[in-house]
Formats: C-alpha cells, structure tokens, sequence
C-alpha cells in the first residue's frame, strides 16, 4: 500500500483525473496534471540518488511544487519531512542531523538566508535548488523537466515510514515524529464524515503543509475526495485571505482561533465574503467562546473545534455541527478510542479531569531517536496526549489544559485557562495567558499576562475586576502584567518560560 497511489493512482485518477485539484496563484492543477507531477518527482528523487527509505528535507513555499515533491517522495518510497520555513539555522542543522536526511529540496527564496546551512548540504552533495539554482549546483526545476516519470508506485508495505512531522513544542529541540503510509487514509476523516463535503468542492486553509492541520485538511484530506484545495504559497496576509475566500468562495474554512479574532477585528462589512462559507473550523489552541459568539454574530456561521495533534496526525476529536459553542472542545471521531487518566491514577469518572489518552487510526510509530521518551508516551497502541480533558454526562469532551501546566493552589487543582476564559471577554483585552510560578514564600501562584491594544492599565483593572467577579478566590491571579506581544515559537505556540521569565527578572531586580 502506497500512500501517494492511494491519492493520485490508477484508481484515483478514473474518478477524479479531470477535476481540480489545487489553485494557487493563476495556477489550476488538475488531479491528472499533480499525479503527472508527482511521477516526475519521483523519477528526479532517484536520479539524485535517493533510495526508498531514504529521508528527504522540503523547505520550500505552499506551492503545488511542494505539494509534488512532497508525495513524489511517498511515490517513490522515500520519507518526506516538510519544514517549517520560520525556523531559525541552528534548529534546521538539527533537524538534519536528527533525521539523517539524503536529500534538501530547498527553494531558492529559503536557500539565500540560511547560508552555513547551505554551504555544509553543496560540500556533501545533499541538496537540489528549487527556483534559480546558483551555478554547480542541482537544479530541482531541471530535474523534474527531464527525469523520466516513475509510472509504478514502489511497493511500500503499510508500515514502511512515509513522512515525519517536526514538532515545535515551547521548549527544547523539536521532534521527529515517524508516520506510516498506511496513515495517509484516514486523512480528511471531517471532510467526509462531519460536514459531508463532496467531489469539486473547494477549501482554504490558512495554516502551512508543514503543519498536521494544514497537511490533513489543505491537502492529502481533499485529495482524498476530489475536492480542490486553494492554496496561498507564502504565510497567510489577513487581507489575502480575504481575498481569496471571496474569489475562490470555498465550502470549508480552516483556520486557528488567533486568525478568526484578526478577522473579526476588520469590522462585519470586511467579513462579507465568508458569509456564503458553509462550514469554519480552528485547532492548534483553545477557541473561546467570544469567538464563537462574535464570529457567529457578524458572519452567520459556527466554528467547530478541531483537536488533534502531530503523533496522530490526523483529527481526533471534533465539535458536532450545530452544537459549538466554545464552551466544550467536541466528541471523538469514529475509530478513535478514548480513555482519561485522573490525576492520581485511577479511571477518571463523568466531569472529573483526567488526561487523555488515545488509539488512533493515524497514530504515529513514535519519536525519532527518542526511545525513553517514546516508550513514555506510546504504550501498548495507546497515546499519551498529556492533555486534560473533562467528559461531561452528554460525551462531550472540554479540554482543561496541559497536565504539566496544571497548578494547586490552596489544595485545589487549577487550570490556568480558567483565568483566561475570565478576562477575555473584556474590550480592553486583546489576548491573555496565565502560567503558574512559585513565589517567595514557595507556594505556586498563578500570573496573568494581557496583550492590549489600549492603555495597559486599562486591561490590567478590567482583567482584575473580572477575576474579582467569575473566580473564587484561589484562582484569581496574584500578578497581572501587560506586554505588547505574547512570545510565540515559530509555530504560533505561546512560550510561556519566557513570561515566567518576565517576572523572574522583575523580582530579581526587586531583590
């Protein structure tokens, strides 16, 4: 079983051969057109000299180039690892080392900042230029010109290695997560289960291929069904967005919470295009339930909550239609099996925090060179999401938090998610995050830091008050500070060490 054969083979093609398959730019591709794309990828992969099994680096843009080198590698049985083009070199010399790779495809827009990077792959002859490639070195544009297509798929077995998802979590090196082909079919499970979305069908999604969210459901999920998928080759421009929902007017819309709080900014006039938009979903963070009521005010439509996570790739849990309200995160899809843990160990019950684990279709082999830490949290086909979950008496599933992130205070277990759902719904408050910290007495009390548009005192009284008004007293903050932007790793993921630092650097001098 191959994966990219499974999307674009023999069998695909008679169904969907002439339909549209990606629109990027002025570009139309059709499904017979990327299936022809992709045999030339993979003909060029091995007169490079990539063997099956072989990892291949992609730091390239959102382009249907990306999208045929990435399943031309599946085509030809080697491992497609996408990047995250906002990395920084240090972490891309990482992620070659942790992953062996034979070959990097980069473009030549990435090529020109990451110049020891660069260097380090012509001296070992580990890398092909896509764009204008500088003289003497392999051109992947001229490559794929001249290769001779691979007509036949390699016969991958379904738990050879197909790609690997990099992590980027708060802290550390990211991590190599090894999925197999056979991970490839459960891939747009919400399009065809949850909203029913049909061959011809268009969807925008706003987050990077590199992403599990953005791969699943910007690419190998449509193709899956016949449905096209608009692409936006560079990180998503508010306005372009706009732009293309209105000309492409797309039946889903994926997105994350902060994208649709940028949106509702523009005013109810700027949103008209996405009013004719049928279904809008966001993952990657907590959606609140402002967005949900504002977004359904000013556009008509609801927001479905996505939970899932790069060692399952796929979706795991979804809020059914017509039941979002921000208020819970949703139920598991078919063939995911659930269970929480509490805390102390034992089955959590009906509305008692546990964390959760998962059997997933799509869940990955593991962790690449990370044996302890794979050992940890795959155990016995089940997952270890380290995320707490409440599942109320309807089967709905809240999500409370990051196990690690959870504080006692006064006894009393809290999430700090809890302190923000408090203040968000405030004018003067555009963002907020609360981290626990220990204090100089060493109990664990919780700090809550405001991103504001406004005047910082402003959104520090109105954070209080309304603390003061919805929490008990040992949730409410014992700090509350404003900056001007949340630190974020490069995936969008707030940091929080590096607000906890804020305040540890303001106590040291105060010492």
């Amino acid at each position: 079983m191959n994966g990219a054969d499974y999307l674009l083979g023999a069998d695909a093609l008679a169904r969907h051969g002439p339909r549209l398959a990606l629109v990027c730019g002025p570009e139309r591709i059709t499904y017979a057109e990327l299936a022809a794309r992709v045999r030339r990828a993979a003909g060029a992969l091995a007169e490079l000299g990539v063997e099956p099994g072989d990892r291949v680096m992609l730091l390239m843009r959102d382009t249907p180039d990306l999208a045929a080198a990435w399943l031309g590698c599946l085509w030809h049985g080697a491992v497609a690892i996408a990047l995250n083009s906002l990395l920084d070199e240090e972490d891309y010399r990482f992620v070659r080392s942790d992953s062996g790779a034979r070959l990097a495809i980069i473009e030549d827009v990435h090529a020109a900042r990451l110049p020891q990077l660069f260097q380090a792959l012509a001296r070992e002859q580990r890398i092909a230029i896509a764009g204008q490639a500088p003289g003497g070195l392999p051109s992947w544009d001229e490559k794929i010109r001249r290769a001779a297509p691979a007509l036949a798929p390699f016969a991958t077995d379904p738990q050879d290695a197909a790609f690997w998802l990099y992590s980027s979590g708060t802290t550390g090196r990211p991590k190599g997560i090894i999925h197999t082909h056979k991970d490839v079919l459960p891939a747009g499970q919400i399009l065809r289960e949850t909203i029913a979305l049909a061959a011809g069908d268009k969807v925008i999604t706003t987050s990077r291929l590199f992403f599990a969210y953005g791969l699943e459901n910007g690419l190998l999920g449509p193709l899956s069904i016949g449905a096209a998928s608009v692409l936006c080759a560079d990180w998503s421009d508010i306005e372009q967005v706009c732009a293309l929902v209105a000309e492409h007017r797309p039946t889903g819309f994926f997105s994350v919470p902060s994208f649709y709080r940028r949106l509702l900014a523009l005013g109810e006039r700027a949103l008209a295009p996405f009013r004719p938009v049928r279904y809008f979903f966001a993952a990657g963070e907590r959606l609140p339930e402002s967005v949900v009521a504002q977004w359904r005010s000013a556009v008509g439509g609801e927001i479905l909550s996505v939970y899932g996570m790069s060692e399952t790739f796929c979706v795991a849990i979804v809020t059914p239609l017509g039941t979002s309200t921000g208020k819970q995160t949703g139920k598991p899809l078919a063939g995911v099996q659930t269970k929480l843990v509490a805390l102390e160990g034992h089955a959590a019950q009906s509305g008692e925090p546990g964390v959760l684990w998962l059997r997933h279709p799509a869940l990955a082999l593991g962790y690449a060179n990370r044996k302890e830490q794979t050992r940890e949290q795959f155990l016995d086909g089940w997952f270890c999401t380290k995320d707490v979950f409440v599942r109320d008496s309807d089967g709905f599933y809240v999500h409370q938090g990051r196990s690690d992130e959870l504080v006692k205070v006064s006894g009393q277990w809290v999430r700090p998610s809890e302190l923000e759902e408090a203040v968000l719904g405030e004018n003067a408050i555009s963002e907020a995050v609360c981290v626990p910290l220990v204090d100089s007495d060493g109990f664990e009390r919780l700090a809550l830091f405001l991103a504001t548009d406004g005047d910082p005192q402003q959104a520090i009284d109105a954070a209080a008050r309304a603390c003061e008004e919805k929490l008990p007293r040992h949730k409410r903050p014992k700090w509350i500070r404003t900056v001007d932007t949340l630190p974020r790793t490069a995936t969008g993921k707030v940091q929080r060490f590096k607000l906890r630092e804020i305040l540890q650097r303001e106590f040291g001098r105060k010492e």
